[in-house]
């Protein structure tokens, strides 16, 4: 079975991305079209199922593969934004882990003090507000991850409200064991978006020793 990243819409995408984005330095092109691969890939990891006919390649339908590029950006936003950063704003840089883990802590906080009787959803909008506050202030991110994780960080205030509803109509009523399967249903999107500003910030912790080794003027 071949990766998602073998489809030809994907092929497309991501050449286009790299050409379009040839101004930017080769380190900083690569790291964005490897963050390009990581999230396609786990876009369309459900929809990999064994094709015979094609040789036991990726059967996704076109379809599919295009709703998970919609959403991730077109070529010429997701490169104006590359651009921008590159040119005209501060990059991306290291930061203390522990601001790092204490923005990600608040990010996922929400929902699980939703569990809190009489005065859990307050306590959850005050976590969601400061993990935005904290997120958009934070240097290890770039704009693209950072409106990615404001919609995994928010996406709770939509998916409850469904999740309660369509178990309430699977069983006659919303029942306390039901809403609160609900809660744990729609932390998956703020956990998922906390790992992978995790993995984002650990990469470039670990990507500043050798840029500063590389810069350092040889004795």
């Amino acid at each position: 079975m071949s990766s998602p990243l073998s489809h030809p819409l994907v092929r497309t995408f991501l050449a286009s991305v790299e050409r379009r984005t040839a101004a930017l330095p080769a380190a900083w092109r690569e790291e964005l079209l490897e963050d390009l691969r990581e999230e396609i890939a786990a876009a369309l990891a459900d929809d990999v199922t064994e094709d015979p006919a094609a040789d036991g390649g990726p059967a996704i339908s076109e379809e599919r593969v295009r709703r998970a590029l919609d959403w991730i950006g077109t070529p010429e936003e997701i490169a104006a934004d590359a651009l921008a950063e590159e040119s005209g704003s501060i990059p991306p840089e290291p930061e203390n882990p522990g601001g790092t883990w204490l923005t990600l802590g608040l990010a996922v906080l929400p929902v699980p003090l939703c569990l809190v009787p009489g005065v859990g959803i307050p306590l959850g909008l005050v976590a969601a507000f400061g993990a935005l506050v904290r997120l958009w202030r934070s240097a290890p991110w770039a704009r693209r991850e950072k409106r990615q994780a404001t919609l995994f960080v928010l996406s709770p205030l939509v998916t409850v409200p469904v999740l309660a509803a369509a178990l309430s109509l699977a069983f006659d009523g919303i029942s306390a064991p039901a809403f609160v399967a609900s809660l744990l249903i729609a932390l998956a999107l703020p956990v998922v978006g906390a790992i992978r500003l995790a993995r984002s910030a650990a990469r470039l912790r670990e990507q500043a020793p050798q840029e500063a080794g590389a810069g350092r003027p040889l004795g």
